[in-house]
């Protein structure tokens, strides 16, 4: 883990574990049986300062190192991966402003995101622009010194609760569309919310259909310039994707944590669990998987953070090894439990609903395939 790590980052590491074993442990399944935001996790995050990590430090962030964040994700998703939702989802929202908000932007936003003050939300999905990010149909047209945003957005993680959204909508310029990203402000009339999704796990974190009915926003609200929302869009999930890599590192991890203390007191037949060979090569294999799932995320980050050569193949890979690994994992966890891991008093059965998610938000690894391809093939 040092290779990738800095003492500093390995101590933090630390600290955010502690807090997250005494607040957010405890709470877990809780919020799994409420199907509730939790806003005291959320206080927690922001009295702890975690939404500092999605902030440059001139903005009130702390070291603006994707890398840091990956490593407090981790510590949060091991214990519940819906209050890793909060953390994430508050950097994918302020993304767009972190990479290509102008300073005013920034100075208006940032710092209520770095205090926790504002929570931010990423509107870009449509029910026919999934994948295909080209395909969005919401449009802003152009009213004096205003656009006015018609359209509709599904599946927006915190949609409904955010302060700030980044709206990514099409103009027409001289016969063409371009798309284009525009900071809307929770309050803005014409914005509403329609259905709240009823998942099968990440329960407490909610996501939300948004309406734009006649929305005007000023033009300073348009990130960028016009035509740059397509870029934007990518730039954000270059980044989140290794995020999403942490959080199904973290996951993975918290569910073999689940499967070990089984385990170690389980018996089978009249045999101690701890004995048997079998369970030796499952529980190797899960630690193996995880190991390389979170040295490859690391290694996405180190390279974001540095820009180096290949790091957005980097963030395909780490989001797709490690997705496709947390239901693995998650699976064989619930396998070694038998009855007990399709139970709800154990949080396998949690994990296991939680862990499915992973693979498809952020780009499927479908997506993630192709892009990892094209990189190969020089495309």
């Amino acid at each position: 883990m040092g290779l990738w790590l800095s003492e500093e980052q390995l101590l933090y590491k630390d600290e955010v574990r502690k807090m997250i074993l005494d607040r957010v442990e405890p709470r877990a399944a809780e919020i799994d049986k409420k199907g509730e935001f939790p806003w005291d996790v959320k206080e927690l995050f922001s009295e702890f300062g975690l939404f500092r990590l999605v902030v440059q430090p001139e903005y009130g962030g702390k070291d603006g190192l994707l890398s840091t964040l990956c490593v407090a994700i981790e510590e949060v998703a091991k214990a519940c991966g819906a209050s890793s939702m909060i953390l994430g989802n508050q950097s994918l929202g302020a993304s767009p402003l972190v990479l290509w908000g102008n300073e005013e932007q920034q100075k208006k936003y940032l710092p209520k995101v770095a205090s926790g003050e504002y929570l931010a939300s990423f509107g870009l999905t449509e029910s026919d622009a999934g994948s295909d990010v080209a395909a969005v149909k919401t449009r802003a047209v152009p009213d004096g010194d205003s656009y006015i945003i018609n359209g509709s957005k599904i599946f927006i993680t915190h949609g409904d609760i955010a302060d700030v959204l980044i709206i990514f909508a099409k103009v027409n310029v001289d016969g063409k569309d371009k798309m284009t990203a525009f900071i809307v402000d929770r309050g803005t009339p014409g914005l509403s919310t329609g259905k709240l999704e009823k998942k099968m796990g990440l329960k407490g974190s909610t996501t939300a259909e948004l309406i734009l009915d006649q929305v005007r926003v000023p033009a300073e609200n348009i990130v960028g310039k016009i035509g740059d929302g397509f870029r934007i869009a990518l730039d954000c999930l270059d980044k989140g994707r290794i995020m999403v890599g942490a959080m199904a590192t973290g996951l993975a991890q918290g569910s073999l944590d689940t499967a070990l203390d089984f385990v170690k007191n389980g018996v089978c037949n009249g045999a101690p669990l701890v004995k048997s060979q079998a369970v030796h090569f499952t529980l190797a294999d899960m630690e193996t998987f995880i190991q390389a799932s979170r040295s490859l995320t690391h290694a996405a980050a180190f390279k974001y953070d540095h820009k180096e050569e290949g790091y957005i193949k980097f963030s395909a890979m780490s989001k797709l090894f490690a997705t496709d690994m947390v239901m693995d994992i998650a699976s064989r966890t619930v396998d070694l439990l038998g009855d007990y891991g399709c139970s709800a008093n154990y949080p396998a059965e949690r994990m296991m609903r939680d862990a499915k998610i992973f693979a498809i938000f952020e780009g499927t690894n479908q997506i993630q395939r192709l892009v990892i391809a094209r990189d190969l093939l020089g495309k």
